[in-house]
């Protein structure tokens, strides 16, 4: 391909008159076709300009296949897309009508629309020649890092040039990374109080513990613990709190159960429970970033599992509740039990089935 440019661009600069090129000429826009029609005649002229236009549309077709394929997988898994961006319909409506949007704004002007066009292209090699570079710097092969590092900083350079002279591949770029940040965080907040968990396991020792609560004493109560100190201490005096705070009968069982933090940028996630026994106290583990509609889904799991309705107790956080919002976005945590409840009457409903909340 490289091969195929520097010839073209030699040949078209030898043979079409400067004149031609100009704006408004008939090579602008045109080069080869233009070479075509005058040097081999209009029959193969025409048929060059037919095979350039469906060239076109199969590079187009496939750009589209590529982000039908690319958005549905990452985008809503990250809560960065509604749910809708799952099926391939809309998503075709959406990138067909931008299409629409750019050529009737550009005028389906070559000119205007160059500039924009090149600096993708150049951004993307230049992206691709220094992840190759560094892939090679990584398993210590000299010359392929030399010769790649080279190429990278070649593309480099011919990016910034071309931002320079044609800055409106920028301004264009700017707007749709704008758009694009501003609508992914709107869906973020939108799908902040929905279930996340994908499917849900209790293992056996798990399912013990809220199978033997729902039977024996026809309730289940479990206590939200941070698991930060894992010492008997810790657990004896939450356990004492929330029995004085929160009006536990004394003689009533409880469960802990704790959300094991991991990457907050994992929107949705298949969730294990585990059933542990720690320091004489039975506790529940689950591994998320997303602590509230983690605690959420799984009440709504045990729920159905024993068909006994869980109550669950907090204790308030005494962090600033501007501060608790923006943590529960952008990572997963903050002011958990409202948060939770939330999710909870979106999910449920019906208030006679759904998990209770205790903060005290």
């Amino acid at each position: 391909m490289s091969g195929f440019l520097i010839t073209s661009s030699i040949v078209t600069t030898l043979l079409i008159p400067l004149a031609d090129f100009q704006p408004g000429g008939p090579a602008n826009g045109r080069a080869l076709a233009y070479l075509a029609h005058e040097f081999l005649g209009p029959l193969f002229g025409s048929a060059y300009d037919v095979s350039t236009i469906c060239i076109l549309w199969f590079a187009g077709a496939s750009a589209l296949a590529g982000l039908l394929n690319l958005v549905p997988r990452y985008l809503p898994r990250y809560g960065l897309a509604p749910q809708w961006a799952r099926a391939t319909g809309p998503l075709v409506l959406v990138f067909v009508g931008i299409d629409f949007v750019i050529t009737i704004a550009f005028q389906a002007s070559v000119d205007a629309q160059g500039g924009a066009y090149a600096t993708g292209v150049l951004v993307l090699m230049t992206s691709a020649s220094v992840a190759v570079t560094l892939s090679a710097r990584s398993k210590r092969q000299r010359w392929p890092t030399i010769g790649f590092g080279a190429i990278a900083a070649i593309m480099a350079y011919t990016t910034v040039a071309n931002v320079v002279e044609r800055p409106d591949g920028v301004r264009i770029a700017a707007l749709f990374i704008l758009g694009i940040m501003v609508t992914s965080l709107i869906s973020r907040v939108r799908r902040s109080f929905e279930l996340r968990a994908t499917s849900i396991v209790l293992d056996p020792s798990a399912l013990d513990f809220v199978t033997n609560d729902a039977e024996d004493y026809d309730v289940i109560r479990l206590i939200s613990h941070e698991p930060d100190e894992d010492t008997e201490v810790e657990y004896r005096n939450k356990s004492r709190d929330e029995h004085r705070f929160g009006n536990i009968p004394g003689n009533s069982p409880i469960i802990f159960l704790e959300v094991l933090p991991s990457d907050p940028s994992d929107f949705e996630e298949d969730l294990l429970v585990r059933g542990v026994v720690k320091h004489g106290y039975r506790v529940l583990q689950v591994t998320s970033g997303n602590v509230p509609n983690t605690i959420a889904a799984v009440l709504l799991e045990i729920r159905d599992q024993t068909g006994t309705i869980p109550e669950i107790y907090f204790e308030w956080t005494q962090d600033n509740p501007i501060s608790n919002m923006f943590k529960f976005l952008f990572t997963g945590h903050g002011e958990i039990a409202p948060v939770t409840r939330e999710v909870l009457r979106e999910s449920e409903p019906n208030a006679k089935r759904r998990p209770h909340v205790h903060v005290s």
